[in-house]
């Protein structure tokens, strides 16, 4: 009945990685009567150097030629065959390729409505204000450090070049210790070192 008034099925239409597959397998299945053919051609050729001159040697000939013209259309069809597998890869490529920026836009649609949305509730005057507020409290701070950091029993007629002179006999003090290396610090002498 289906003959008669037409079936309501469609079948689906092969993907591009179905009919690439298919492609492949037609190629394989050319290449393989190609090695058929070049099998046979080497048969020709080798019954061709045994034989003499003659009708014989001409038959022989004549069957290479048409093989050869064979393998020819096959090779023909072989090469359009690649060439159409490698169109639709190309075009499957593309269509990756475009599946991605897609991916990227929406995404990046997505970051700028919420970077839209965020900012809305950003107060630029208030964080201008924070700003100023905490300038002022560092500033009072600085002026409560200052302010612990006064001298209350240092005179005010202290001699610079007193100050000079006190701080040069305490250097050369210093340079005096330094001087003498503690005794966890010298060198023992009294050791011998295998060289």
């Amino acid at each position: 009945m289906n003959r008669l008034f037409g079936s309501s099925k469609k079948t689906p239409k092969p993907s591009l990685n179905e009919a690439i597959a298919s492609t492949d397998s037609r190629v394989d299945a050319i290449e393989v009567k190609i090695r058929k053919l070049d099998a046979e051609l080497t048969r020709y050729r080798d019954q061709m150097r045994k034989m003499g001159n003659g009708p014989g040697k001409k038959a022989v000939e004549q069957r290479a030629l048409r093989v050869l013209k064979q393998r020819k259309g096959y090779e023909a069809q072989r090469d359009h065959l690649q060439q159409q597998s490698f169109n639709m890869e190309q075009a499957q490529m593309t269509t990756e390729n475009l599946r991605g920026v897609m991916a990227t836009v929406d995404a990046m649609q997505t970051a700028n409505k919420e970077m839209k949305r965020q900012y809305k509730n950003i107060n630029v005057d208030k964080i201008e204000q924070m700003q100023d507020e905490m300038e002022d409290l560092l500033a009072q701070s600085s002026e409560v450090q200052e302010m612990l950091g006064r001298s209350y029993d240092l005179p005010d007629d202290v001699d610079e070049d007193d100050l000079a002179a006190e701080l040069d006999a305490l250097g050369d003090e210093l340079a005096f210790e330094d001087e003498e290396v503690p005794s966890y610090l010298q060198e023992d002498t009294s050791v011998d070192l295998p060289e």
